[in-house]
């Protein structure tokens, strides 16, 4: 009885140390938009596979060194990138992400912020959008794709551009809802699922869909990766049906069954 005891023992503990061999811990980077959403479903993930995930946050574009295409330059690790979905293709012509890897996500859209307690603007027309903006004392939006948008072609596209020239600033790194909320900015653009999270400031809603700009995200494996099964299984989970309620939960659109 004894040595079937031990023998069940070895067993376990070899079991267990198989299916700890078997895990892996991938290398993520996560562009903002996508980030409320994959805070949710990563422990998911983790939970069901054994898979770590070790994350480094950073924007899809720009100069700042944390953004994801210099992380990948300057040699970094990883398994996977989330990120603005036209950057991601850059990322495939130019070799570093294979391009059978590619997954789409969700959509985001652009909205508005101010300081939690603050009167809300009407935005609820491209007039009513054009009015707030123009009343506004000062205005922050991000530097990746939505506030590229923001800046090279919604305020033309209102009619603003020079009247909004000397009190719109574009926010590198941090969260736009994060200025708003300490007060040094009083309105926020950025990403739906940018501004939820953030607290200190209230939500005002989207703005309209005739100056709306909707930003694609998906997710590819570097060339190079170290556990690319891994990371395909987290691909397809992250892009499955059981994530989508999570998806519309963090402020972002399901991508439509083709």
């Amino acid at each position: 009885m004894k040595s079937l005891v031990t023998k069940l023992i070895a067993f376990s503990f070899i079991t267990i140390c198989a299916h700890a061999v078997k895990a892996a811990d991938l290398h993520v980077m996560s562009s903002g938009g996508f980030t409320a959403a994959y805070k949710i479903l990563g422990p998911k993930f983790t939970a069901e596979t054994g898979d770590t995930l070790d994350t480094a946050l950073g924007p899809s574009m720009g100069q700042a060194p944390e953004a994801i295409p210099n992380r990948l330059a300057r040699g970094e690790p990883a398994d996977v990138v989330i990120m603005v979905g036209y950057a991601l293709d850059d990322l495939i012509k130019r070799g570093l992400v294979m391009p059978d890897s590619r997954v789409e996500l969700a959509d985001s859209r652009i909205g508005v912020s101010v300081r939690a307690g603050a009167p809300k603007p009407d935005i609820g027309s491209v007039d009513a959008l054009r009015q707030a903006l123009l009343h506004a004392k000062s205005i922050a939006y991000s530097d990746s794709a939505s506030g590229v948008y923001i800046q090279n072609e919604m305020f033309r596209r209102l009619g603003i551009e020079d009247q909004v020239k000397a009190k719109a600033k574009m926010v590198p790194k941090i969260p736009v809802a994060s200025v708003v909320a300490n007060g040094d900015f009083e309105i926020g653009l950025q990403q739906v699922s940018e501004l939820l999270p953030v607290p200190g400031a209230q939500f005002v809603g989207r703005i309209p869909e005739d100056v709306q700009s909707v930003t694609r995200f998906a997710a590819g494996i570097p060339s190079g990766a170290k556990h690319p099964d891994e990371a395909r299984a987290l691909l397809r989970f992250l892009a499955s049906p059981q994530a989508q309620d999570t998806v519309r939960a963090t402020g972002l659109d399901p991508i439509a069954a083709p």
